[in-house]
């Protein structure tokens, strides 16, 4: 059997990547400083069949140009925004993601977020560590979740476990999407400023891309409200961050929940100064398992290409 391979914009979990490194030929693309990316190029552009990337490593179109018999491309995660879809589809180069897998860790970060801003446990702490509670000051009152509206921004797989969640914390659950939905229940908007001013939480759950950039956008979040929370679990880019700083700044909204960020992994200063944020350093999905979960999706899905057989998890 000829060997296979394989360039490696970022590397799944060690125990897939021993598989990978038992089945192909694997080049550190990520490890190479310039020089070495330049020598991978110029001496295995031509045999290199697949390349393994993430959201963050990405699949830029000049790289996939020097790549003139590659054939699929395996992203370990859902989104795949920063890959070069369009130009692999006019090349016929399969591109896989990592769905499902990672739904209910994404889903347990939206919550915790969303417990974490209202009822401002990071605040608790620090009102403690500080000694302030020692010297008798009493923390303000923070804000009860019961009974609260939540709009979903995207009510698909994640936004169905994390409204499922919602629902158990006693928030009443409603969606903006394109088109309303037939199996569920949930109110639909399809205005998304108009579900801004009749919700209390605003949880972002869809994919990044050209096509939801800047999604929520000033008006958007000047109509969530002075008693707004808005929680984002998807791509920094779906939101305007200076309009989303400028309100939490200045009391249009009055916290939020952040594990994304527009240019990560650098955070704006202005963002890092507020007590009215909860951040977290993209890692919704970073456990043990459902980190393994997806990196075992592109073993089987590079497994299943080599062998002839149908993608598992395809993006198109």
């Amino acid at each position: 059997m000829s060997v296979i391979d394989v360039l490696v914009m970022v590397p799944c979990r060690p125990e897939q990547f021993a598989l990978l490194e038992q089945r192909y030929r694997l080049h550190r693309y990520d490890l190479a400083d310039s020089a070495g990316k330049t020598h991978i190029l110029e001496q295995f552009a031509s045999s290199i069949r697949a390349v393994i990337t993430t959201h963050t490593g990405g699949f830029p179109e000049a790289l996939l140009d020097r790549l003139p018999n590659v054939e699929i491309v395996a992203v370990a995660s859902v989104g795949f925004d920063t890959v070069c879809i369009d130009a692999c589809e006019k090349r016929s180069v399969a591109v896989t993601n990592t769905p499902d897998v990672l739904t209910d860790d994404v889903a347990d970060m939206a919550l915790m977020l969303l417990l974490n801003t209202v009822r401002r446990l990071l605040n608790g702490v620090d009102w403690i560590r500080s000694g302030r509670w020692q010297r008798q000051e009493v923390m303000p009152l923070n804000t009860s979740l019961t009974g609260k509206r939540v709009g979903i921004v995207g009510l698909g797989r994640i936004g169905k476990a994390i409204a499922h969640r919602c629902e158990a914390f006693g928030l009443l659950v409603c969606y903006y999407g394109r088109r309303e939905q037939e199996a569920v229940t949930y109110a639909w908007y399809s205005d998304l400023t108009e579900m801004a001013e009749n919700v209390d939480v605003m949880m972002v759950v869809v994919p990044g891309g050209i096509q939801t950039q800047g999604l929520i956008s000033k008006k958007v979040l000047k109509a969530l409200g002075k008693d707004g929370y808005f929680i984002n679990v998807s791509r920094g880019s779906v939101v305007d961050e200076d309009a989303l700083i400028e309100a939490l700044e200045s009391g249009d909204i009055k916290g939020a929940g952040l594990d994304v960020f527009a240019n990560e992994p650098y955070v704006p200063a202005r963002l890092l100064a507020l007590d009215n944020v909860v951040l977290q350093p993209h890692c919704a999905s970073a456990t043990e398992e459902t980190r393994g979960a997806m990196s075992q999706l592109v073993v089987d899905n590079l497994a299943a290409h080599f062998a002839g057989q149908a993608l598992l998890t395809k993006v198109y």
